[in-house]
């Protein structure tokens, strides 16, 4: 893992000169904007929001993180340049854990930049003219850091996508479909907050672990787990894990 600060740093110069990452970054910002913006217009002006931007956390995740992770391995694998940087002393393992610290840093960055809005707002509505007894430092450190933690699942999920594939456009999708399930599966298959049927009580710790908006939820209300902390993180070694094994194979031939 010596290497890794070089291929973080080229990884990052990458991502910085690829157009994919200024059109993730526009439209993700954009729609950030807009999501808050419908959200004041939803509510009652002495009752502005906060911690509601990150509700909807899953409908820009799933456009930006494809865009931004679809080339990582896969463009790499079609010019050839894998094999040619596999030739050096570098690992796998520091190439894959890489491309994915780059990738994850811009994301985090363009999270930040989307908490700016609720300052924003403060700043240009007039006083008097609505309640910020909700900005509050907590419930927005305490979405950040969901955001902060599940995104390490969800950038890994990117990156094991274009390990499978030479095609970015198949990466992203790939990518595309492995986060709506992880994110939306549960939704789907059990709409409403109760336990499914056929399931007793014993499974309810089981059900709610893999939960993704109850521990969004719990987060915004400053209930730390360690459960969320070991899916997620365990979740994250598992895909970049199954990214390495699938590079070397591929490599290997």
């Amino acid at each position: 893992m010596k290497n890794l600060g070089a291929i973080l740093r080229h990884e990052i110069f990458l991502l910085l000169i690829s157009p994919a990452t200024y059109v993730a970054g526009f439209l993700f910002l954009l729609l950030m904007w807009l999501l808050y913006t419908q959200i004041l217009l939803d509510l009652p002006s002495e009752d502005l929001p906060t911690t509601s931007m990150f509700q909807l956390f899953w409908l820009p995740v799933l456009f930006m993180i494809p865009l931004l992770t679809m080339k990582t391995l896969a463009e790499e694998r079609r010019q050839g340049t894998l094999e040619t940087l596999l030739t050096t002393p570098t690992s796998t393992t520091t190439i894959v854990v890489g491309k994915f610290a780059a990738a994850y840093l811009v994301y985090m960055i363009l999270w930040l930049l989307a908490l700016t809005y609720p300052l924003l707002t403060q700043f240009e509505v007039p006083k008097g003219r609505a309640n910020f007894s909700q900005l509050d430092i907590a419930p927005l450190l305490g979405g950040y850091l969901f955001i902060a933690i599940s995104g390490t699942m969800h950038i890994a999920a990117g990156i094991f996508a274009s390990s499978l594939t030479r095609s970015q456009l198949v990466a992203g999708l790939l990518s595309f479909a492995i986060l709506f399930i992880l994110i939306l599966g549960e939704r789907i298959l059990f709409s409403n907050a109760d336990l499914p049927q056929g399931l007793s009580e014993n499974w309810r710790p089981t059900f709610d672990y893999v939960r993704t908006f109850r521990h969004l939820e719990d987060f915004s209300r400053g209930i730390l787990d360690t459960r969320p902390f070991t899916l997620y993180l365990t979740s994250t070694c598992a895909f970049l894990g199954i990214a390495v094994i699938v590079i070397e194979q591929k490599t290997s031939r």
